[in-house]
């Protein structure tokens, strides 16, 4: 596996729902990027997803938290409190996020709010804030081979039920992936 020097850190938004998730972590696990995230990005994804979902629990969900810390190497960032005072971000509650990408040393920030990353201010840490469709687009871009091969990992995992290269593409529409959805369906057979 070639891992590339990209850094990226996930926001709560793209943890949740599973499905990006799943992609992102396929992606990450494939050597196309590295994923890093924090507790209290873990904190926020879940407390998110149990709102929504009354019938899953907080152990349930704390399995998919260890599951992921145990994924990739130091994909946990700690050691990044110390940056949160001192960072000014549209919402203040997102001033973790971009304290842990500074402290590991991220070139992006994954996060379908870019409007609270504004990228004048973040440019001065020589981060980026990125839809994860636009993204996606950008590592098929610098390796469409082991993009795709990550898609149909993803893909064939999904057992109960299966799910066939159109329906696994319906998954992806729904995540607000437009442009990557455009680009995996030329390549249908692979997937």
């Amino acid at each position: 596996m070639r891992m590339t020097s990209l850094t990226a850190v996930l926001d709560a938004c793209v943890l949740y729902p599973a499905p990006l998730r799943d992609l992102l972590l396929q992606l990450s696990l494939a050597g196309l990027y590295r994923a890093r995230w924090t507790d209290e990005i873990h904190g926020e994804w879940m407390a998110s997803l149990l709102a929504r979902r009354p019938d899953l629990t907080h152990e349930q969900l704390d399995r998919t938290r260890t599951l992921m810390n145990a994924s990739g190497l130091d994909c946990l960032v700690t050691g990044y409190a110390h940056l949160v005072d001192g960072l000014q971000l549209p919402d203040e509650c997102d001033r973790h996020v971009l304290a842990a990408a500074i402290r590991c040393g991220a070139a992006v920030i994954v996060t379908c709010n870019q409007r609270d990353f504004p990228a004048a201010y973040l440019g001065q840490f020589g981060i980026e804030a990125q839809h994860p469709d636009a993204f996606i687009a950008e590592l098929m871009d610098a390796d469409q081979q082991r993009v795709l091969q990550s898609v149909r990992r993803v893909r064939l995992r999904l057992r109960n039920p299966p799910m066939s290269a159109d329906e696994y593409l319906h998954i992806l529409s729904r995540q607000s992936l437009p442009a990557t959805v455009t680009a995996l369906d030329r390549h249908r057979t692979s997937i």
